[in-house]
């Protein structure tokens, strides 16, 4: 995709995990300015709003599998809605909300794509089902769904699974996984750049570690970005905090070297929780990375 024409689309879902105030990501981010900030650079940009969320709790039978038919609910819009803009030829931009919206971007993304590659930024792996879960909570369960792991309504979501193929997964920053997800992890393959390991090899050479994986494989790569991938001291307003994560420098040269690449095809933003945070802290440093990728993507060239 090589347009300039972006769509943001907000998603104000918090029922995928236990702490209010991630649905107030979207609104913290277009208070920043960042459409502003967008079209300044050159992109035309719409704001398509958010997705509807139905905000009601209630136990619905499945207790491992904590919200779930809500989560289903708003997942099965937004699926629809990324669906239509990339077949509209526009770049969607996904606010969130919590992580469990990655399963219906990902389903909406990958109906538009052969192969699609998946680079997931976070501190966990998100690849818990029912049998693994120590929480309950679905948004530590996303990338297992896309998969085509765990219970059939997340799996299947949007008439169709597995979303992506294990080989086209990399996850970039890891340091908390769940034992379940670290044998998953082994068990089928999954690429995983551990946090230590960037900032032992550098995130330049990581970031391009990436990028030559998918270059001659994908025909499309979706970026997912959980701001837990950064250290609690550059982004505390997150529902799951963990230190030893990148800095914000560190991560956005990483967001700069893959808009350059030009294979990003559509990102999503989560877990920004303004309730939790510090001095507007991060949600600066969501707006900063999310302008960061965009400028270098307007200047794009091979790494």
């Amino acid at each position: 995709m090589t347009n300039d024409k972006i769509t943001i689309i907000g998603v104000p879902n918090d029922l995928g995990q236990a702490r209010r105030g991630v649905e107030e990501g979207p609104r913290a981010l277009r208070a920043a300015g960042l459409a502003a900030a967008l079209e300044k650079l050159g992109y035309e940009v719409v704001d398509a709003g958010d997705v509807p969320v139905y905000r009601f709790r209630k136990n619905d039978g499945h207790q491992k599998l904590k919200n779930l038919d809500s989560v289903v609910r708003v997942n099965e819009k937004l699926a629809a809605v990324v669906d239509g803009v990339i077949k509209e030829k526009r770049f969607p931009l996904i606010l969130g909300g919590d992580h469990s919206i990655a399963i219906g971007a990902l389903a909406g993304i990958s109906k538009n794509y052969k192969n699609l590659g998946v680079i997931w930024f976070d501190a966990h792996g998100d690849l818990n089902t029912a049998e693994t879960t120590l929480s309950g909570n679905i948004h530590g369960m996303p990338l297992a769904a896309g998969l085509g792991f765990g219970h059939f309504r997340l799996t299947s979501l949007y008439g169709y699974w597995p979303k992506v193929k294990t080989a086209n997964v990399i996850i970039v920053g890891a340091r908390s996984l769940d034992p379940g997800e670290e044998e998953l992890i082994e068990r089928i393959g999954i690429k995983t750049f551990a946090a230590a390991e960037i900032k032992k090899n550098g995130i330049a050479e990581t970031t391009r570690a990436v990028i030559s994986h998918f270059r001659e494989k994908a025909d499309g790569v979706h970026l997912s970005l959980d701001l837990d991938v950064l250290d609690p001291a550059a982004a505390p307003g997150v529902g799951t905090p963990v230190a030893g994560g990148l800095s914000y420098e560190e991560t956005l040269a990483a967001m700069r070297i893959l808009a350059r690449s030009g294979l990003v095809t559509s990102l999503e933003v989560v877990e920004v929780n303004p309730r939790l945070d510090e001095d507007e802290r991060t949600v600066k440093a969501a707006a900063g990375l999310i302008e960061g990728f965009f400028e270098a993507r307007r200047h794009r060239r091979q790494p």
